[in-house]
């Protein structure tokens, strides 16, 4: 057995692993979660509740349009941090229109209703990932060895109880249940709150924090907005101002955090700013600031423009005291129906029968290689979707089927591809052997390079778009990863190991790879001379003769 044909072996059983790693995925959320074995779907086939708030604000004044788009973007990502992929949020007049798919929980819908809290909360303790599990350490009165400065405030140990303990020892930052129970309580602004860092870009928390009673409410926040930073063309920095009577409040807490060391032997030198529960930015305070004026910046790594936009936003949001009151609330049915969903699936099979019926017309018996790959993608695509269904309750949009229809192109471009490169090889004159070799050196780089630019597409549109066109993008730049596990992973071990059998090695006729029914190739000799490439075995070995005895 020769190496190839033992890497080949090797990666198809990895292969296999995946496969079972996936259908071990689905089953846990059909035996653990308890869904379906199928993936979810989206309200546009499957239908949910429609709820409709009127927003206002607790001084009667007018709601703006920035005040609306504001709170829509709250909205989406709260509902989105519940796991609820495909839910639009958008505006009906003055109105803001929630629409959830299938029936949601009433912690999605009591979040959904809340008002945006924003504090201000001193740090007393935080961890990270791993040590953010370990049981908190002994945070009293007694052992705080800046005890003169935290005395009689909100920085004092004094407010860690053991109600405080024992919600540390049960937090978990990596759990999307947690971090939905945290936004739903929001913390008791008078007692310490235990609560981990926002994660806006779905990579996950990276922070686990103890925090001290609220300093200050965002209503006390006048003003926030981002530009440029000193520190370089492509640093920014967010600028914080407060009302007059935040003012004051704030001079007090900044005099005091800088009173604590900034040689990293404490962190309470920070003051947390939470929104929903969630800290969104613990910058420190290195002296006090009077007058009410701040700057949050950030120097290693430097804070990006969106980043700053994103905060800015967060606190102006946050410092607005917007109610939300639920107008009606009813459910509907799905906007597209069954009917669509079997066109799709229909339109989705006739592609495919077309694809197989096209390779068997042209590639003859290697078209089992083809209908393989087109199987193992459909199953790794299938397992995945209903595994990230589980996980991160994404629901399939008729958009989404469109994107899984296109992956059928872009599958059976990658194999038509790298079946034509072996081919032309074979046309010159090699063996199968050597044609799926230099075939495949050849063929990989027009693949990945097709694919990069796929893949590059379906991100830029992800992360542009909104709503159902996001469910394209995302199902579009998943199979464009599956076919380069497919192509990499089966459709070239498999080649590798049928080329050594006798059926495709030897050229039969019905193997799609006989040099006879391929035509001749065409080889430059030099000085205006051509030769035609030998195309049987006997014209093969008279050629490799010819060649030894130049």
């Amino acid at each position: 057995m020769t190496s190839a044909t033992r890497n080949a072996r090797r990666t198809l059983v990895g292969l296999v692993v995946l496969m079972f790693a996936l259908a071990g995925g689905m089953a846990y959320n059909v035996y653990v979660k308890h869904l379906p074995w199928t993936p979810g779907l989206a309200l546009d086939l499957k239908g949910g509740q429609e709820i409709l708030f009127a927003p206002s604000h607790a001084d009667g004044s007018d709601v703006t349009a920035s005040d609306l788009s504001q709170a829509i973007d709250v909205m989406r990502r709260r509902i989105n941090g519940q796991g609820v992929s495909e839910a639009l949020v958008t505006t009906q007049g003055t109105n803001i229109l929630v629409s959830i798919p299938g029936v949601p929980d009433p912690a999605t819908l009591a979040l959904v209703e809340k008002s945006a809290q924003l504090q201000f909360r001193p740090v007393l303790y935080l961890a990270y990932p791993p040590t953010w599990n370990d049981p908190l350490p002994d945070l009293s009165p007694a052992t705080d060895p800046y005890a003169s400065v935290a005395n009689g405030n909100h920085s004092s140990y004094a407010s860690i109880t053991q109600d405080t303990i024992d919600e540390w020892n049960a937090l978990d930052c990596s759990s999307a249940e947690s971090i939905a129970t945290i936004r739903l309580d929001g913390g008791d602004p008078t007692k310490a709150f235990v609560t981990c860092e926002e994660d806006p870009d779905g990579t996950g928390s990276t922070t686990k924090y103890v925090l001290g009673p609220v300093d200050i409410l965002g209503i006390d926040v006048a003003k926030a907005t981002s530009g440029p930073s000193s520190g370089g063309k492509n640093s920014y920095m967010v600028f914080l101002s407060f009302t007059s009577a935040g003012a004051s409040e704030f001079t007090e807490v900044t005099r005091r955090l800088a009173q604590f060391p900034h040689d990293g032997t404490s962190v309470r030198d920070r003051f947390a700013m939470v929104l929903d529960g969630l800290v969104i930015s613990a910058p420190t305070v290195h002296q006090m600031i009077p007058g009410g004026e701040a700057q949050i910046y950030r120097d290693v790594p430097p804070m990006l423009r969106a980043e700053a936009e994103l905060l800015a936003n967060e606190l102006r949001y946050g410092s607005l005291p917007i109610t939300l009151t639920e107008q009606t609330s009813s459910q509907v049915s799905a906007l597209l129906g069954q009917d669509q969903l079997k066109n799709g699936m229909l339109a989705g099979l006739i592609g495919l029968i077309l694809v197989v019926f096209y390779s068997l017309i042209q590639y003859r018996a290697l078209a089992a290689i083809t209908v393989g790959s087109l199987v193992v993608a459909g199953s790794l695509t299938f397992g995945s979707i209903c595994v990230l269904s589980g996980l991160l309750g994404y629901r399939l949009s008729l958009a989404g089927i469109a994107g899984l229809i296109v992956s059928i192109g872009i599958t059976a471009d990658s194999f038509i591809v790298y079946f034509e490169r072996v081919r032309d090889e074979l046309r010159e004159g090699r063996t199968l052997i050597a044609a799926v070799d230099h075939g495949w050196q050849r063929a990989r780089r027009t693949v990945f390079a097709s694919d990069t630019v796929s893949l590059l597409a379906a991100g830029v549109l992800y992360v542009t778009a909104v709503g159902n066109v996001r469910g394209f993008a995302f199902t579009l730049g998943l199979t464009t990863i599956i076919d380069l596990i497919v192509l990499t992973r089966f459709t070239h071990p498999m080649l590798i190991l049928i080329a050594r059998t006798r059926f495709f090695g030897d050229g039969h006729r019905l193997s799609g790879l006989d040099p006879r029914l391929l035509g001749r190739g065409v080889t430059y000799k030099g000085r205006g001379r051509v030769e035609l490439a030998p195309q049987t075995l006997a014209e093969r070995k008279a050629a490799l003769e010819r060649g030894g005895r130049s």
